[in-house]
């Protein structure tokens, strides 16, 4: 038996001391919400690029309220056998030909393109809204989770530094035959476990740097997330009605704005593919100086072209299908932001109701706890199995805590992110 908890403690030492690799070093910046939130809306390149698709859409609106250029067509004699010259274009013997046309847009193609020009201008800017709204919720949900998860190590931290005290204490002890070897492997076993743990939850910790880093382009920095009062402090989401919620997400929801625009870009695409079918009329001016009928002639120009084969049906036809289409992603948007907000406002309650019913002296007094324990068993006042049931709660209660509370704020996160509103006061 002592040979099987001496190598069960030896493999656990093995385990935490390659899993402390070393790293390269980064700069620590201590940041409270609304930094970070700043932060990314000043550097995060996703959004930045976004940004300019808006204008790349406003660019398009002044490109359809430009007119058709006129087109100006000039010929004249290569080569003269009479005169045996080339490009004789002379006004005593010369033939030359200059041409005008401009092209007259008909059924008002003109303007309904800049219409469309202008909701597209419209899709751009709820798009980028959208993807402004979806990386603040995973900037604040990931400051939240790094929040809590720092939380955590810290308490290892304290039990690990109190272990290790000692674990020194009884390896001398059990040098001097003063204690079993069976006792100080159980501790150091208990240590090494701890340890383990402890790199497990920086690992996660990592995860989220890493989000945090790319999301607020730092990739040299790491992040200490701070308490801020107004970042810890939502409202009693009981003074609101599921109704009252779902209304405001349905007035907020840039994702709705979305396909509701798009039902409209879809009808004025289908408008103006139906004014594309009807021929534009082409007018021109025409001086010919000597190829006609008489010398120094002039014509007026009309040109259009003949409907009788391509009227544009299957782009008309395509374009009132993706009307149909648009409705029905917008009812189907509407069930979705409906059961997102149930199950944000239900996840929320649920983890309020068991945070409440917390006592808030419950952790401190676990921590003062903590140290008594520790003394006493230094005294041979509890033994070994108490000690370590002991610190095996202790860490259970902290993690869950942290976890609870880390729930309560991704819950309330959600709710906001599925109405578009912030609902922390300020």
């Amino acid at each position: 038996m002592k040979y099987k908890t001496l190598k069960l403690a030896c493999f656990a030492g093995l385990i935490v001391s390659c899993a402390f690799v070393p790293v390269f070093a980064q700069d620590t910046l201590h940041i409270t919400l609304p930094e970070a939130e700043k932060q990314f809306l000043q550097k995060n390149l996703l959004l930045l690029s976004e940004r300019y698709n808006i204008d790349i859409a406003k660019a398009q609106v002044i490109q359809a309220k430009l007119y058709d250029n006129p087109t100006l067509i000039l010929s004249g004699n290569l080569y003269d056998p009479k005169e045996k010259s080339f490009f004789n274009v002379s006004n005593n013997s010369g033939q030359y030909d200059i041409a005008v046309q401009q092209i007259v847009r008909l059924a008002g193609k003109r303007n309904k393109e800049i219409k469309l020009a202008e909701t597209s201008t419209t899709l751009s800017e709820n798009k980028f809204s959208e993807l402004l709204r979806t990386l603040r919720y995973s900037l604040r949900s990931n400051f939240y989770t790094l929040y809590y998860l720092q939380h955590s190590i810290n308490a290892y931290e304290k039990q690990v530094s109190s272990l290790e005290k000692l674990n020194n204490a009884y390896e001398q002890l059990q040098t001097k035959a003063l204690v079993t070897l069976k006792d100080a492997l159980r501790i150091k076993s208990l240590l090494y476990s701890l340890k383990a743990e402890q790199v497990s939850l920086q690992n996660q910790l990592n995860d989220q740097q890493a989000s945090m880093q790319l999301l607020l382009q730092a990739n040299k920095t790491s992040f200490i997330a701070e308490n801020d009062p107004n970042s810890f402090s939502p409202l009693s989401i009981e003074q609101f009605s599921l109704q009252s919620l779902i209304d405001t997400a349905y007035s907020n929801r840039t994702d709705l704005r979305l396909v509701e625009n798009s039902i409209i870009y879809n009808k004025q695409n289908y408008t103006l593919q139906k004014a594309l079918a009807k021929p534009d009329l082409t007018l021109g001016a025409e001086f010919d100086k000597r190829g006609s009928f008489v010398d120094n002639a002039s014509f007026l120009t009309v040109a259009m072209d003949l409907p009788f084969f391509k009227r544009n049906q299957g782009n008309i036809r395509a374009a009132k299908f993706s009307i149909e289409q648009s409705k029905l992603v917008a009812d189907q948007q509407k069930q979705s932001i409906e059961n997102e907000v149930q199950a944000a406002y239900s996840k929320f309650l649920n983890t309020d109701r068991i945070l409440r019913s917390v006592d808030p002296a419950f952790e401190t007094q676990f921590e003062q706890l903590l140290t008594g324990v520790t003394d006493n068993f230094q005294k041979k006042n509890i033994s070994l199995v108490e000690f370590t049931d002991f610190y095996e709660s202790y860490k259970n209660n902290v993690l869950q805590l942290n976890q609870l509370r880390n729930d309560r704020m991704q819950a309330i996160e959600a709710l906001q992110f599925a109405i578009a509103k912030n609902l922390f006061t300020r």
